[in-house]
């Protein structure tokens, strides 16, 4: 494609790019004549890396540049991986932190169906604070919603085998550690620190926590995950059954009828 093709697919200008490109993040494109080039349709996904990871973590094109080469040579899972977490794990998000109020506002901004939303509240999964007569969701609520909706888009929703009632266990198998760790931690501390060490203390507990649990059940199920693909090299699944439960707005909540 011509650059002005790119600058319109990308939303940067040409300016940007030419700047990109003398700084090495991006290749040079093969020439096709003295003042013009082709630029391939992978332009448009580095372009689109570079910018997310200005945009969302306000890193210096010095470690973009060595992000988009580590990135070339990653596989097709570890690429997809990338793209989740830089969707998810926004640090502006985290720091601005805001609320949603009202059902349809919930599902507007994750595609979530009634069905689903009122689901998972049953489950605790997803659980409002009420204001006022009205549902105030969290930010953590949002992104819950979100994800939900793309592990159903993924293939890992209920009209693929998989039972949503794991996301009920794993709630409550987490709310229950949870209460644990207040009566064998907190409530012992209780005389001992002041409220505003407990705040503090627990503030940094739980966010150390978050993480202990990404990464140990991301470690995991990748090495469950490939000694499932050891065991079915050679095997070509079967067409999978159609319709079924749907988690999400727009695959139709109208189907999702059945659980």
């Amino acid at each position: 494609m011509k650059i002005s093709e790119l600058v319109q697919a990308t939303g940067v200008s040409k300016e940007t790019i030419h700047y990109y490109i003398r700084e090495g993040v991006l290749r040079k494109p093969r020439a096709t004549g003295k003042n013009s080039a082709d630029y391939h349709e992978g332009y448009v996904e580095q372009i689109r890396i570079v910018k997310q990871l200005q945009d969302n973590y306000f890193l210096p094109l010095s470690v973009i540049k060595k992000i988009i080469r580590q990135h070339k040579k990653q596989s097709r899972s570890e690429q997809s991986a990338f793209d989740c977490l830089s969707l998810y794990l926004r640090p502006l998000d985290r720091l601005l932190s805001s609320e949603l109020a009202g059902r349809p506002a919930f599902m507007a901004a994750t595609g979530l169906s009634a069905k689903w939303l009122e689901r998972m509240e049953q489950w605790q999964v997803i659980t409002a604070e009420t204001r006022y007569g009205e549902a105030v969701f969290s930010q953590d609520d949002v992104i819950i919603g979100r994800l939900m909706v793309d592990m159903d888009r993924t293939g890992f929703g209920p009209k693929d085998g998989y039972d949503p009632e794991d996301l009920k266990r794993i709630a409550q198998f987490i709310r229950q550690y949870a209460v644990k760790t207040q009566n064998d931690y907190y409530q012992h501390n209780l005389e001992r620190l002041s409220s505003a060490e407990l705040v503090e203390k627990g503030s940094r507990f739980t966010e150390i926590m978050s993480l202990f649990f990404y990464h140990l059940y991301r470690k995991v199920v990748k090495e469950e995950y490939a000694r499932l693909l050891n065991t079915v090299k050679g095997h070509t699944p079967g067409s999978g059954q159609n319709g079924g439960d749907q988690l999400c707005v727009s695959s139709g909540a109208g189907n999702a009828n059945q659980a």
